[in-house]
């Protein structure tokens, strides 16, 4: 979910997140310098802040691709965020591991 600072709502799929930001897909851009609020769910809980949208990436027929930055996060967030984002990336590199090791064999 994006809030904009009228009040209004959109949703939003999150493509990629990290503890500075990520990257939205969207049915419309907004305008890059908007300051919004996100509020997403990770394996590690809810997340929720004050984010800044940057220049939108990339139109497709799926919607528009669009970066944000994180200005604002509570202590909470801050941490469900790290936890997520930390924790994919370990499965991450211990699947690649475990996929490396065994064409090796």
């Amino acid at each position: 979910m994006v809030k904009l600072d009228g009040g209004e709502r959109t949703k939003a799929s999150v493509r990629t997140i990290s503890v500075t930001g990520g990257l939205l897909q969207m049915t419309k851009a907004l305008d890059e310098g908007d300051f919004v609020e996100v509020a997403f769910e990770t394996h590690s809980g809810p997340v929720h802040g004050m984010a800044e949208m940057l220049h939108p990436r990339q139109v497709s027929t799926n919607g528009i691709l669009q970066a944000f930055r994180f200005v604002a996060l509570e202590d909470e967030d801050h941490k469900t965020l790290r936890f997520a984002v930390d924790s994919t990336l370990e499965r991450k590199f211990l699947l690649g591991s475990t996929q490396y090791s065994g064409s090796q064999s």
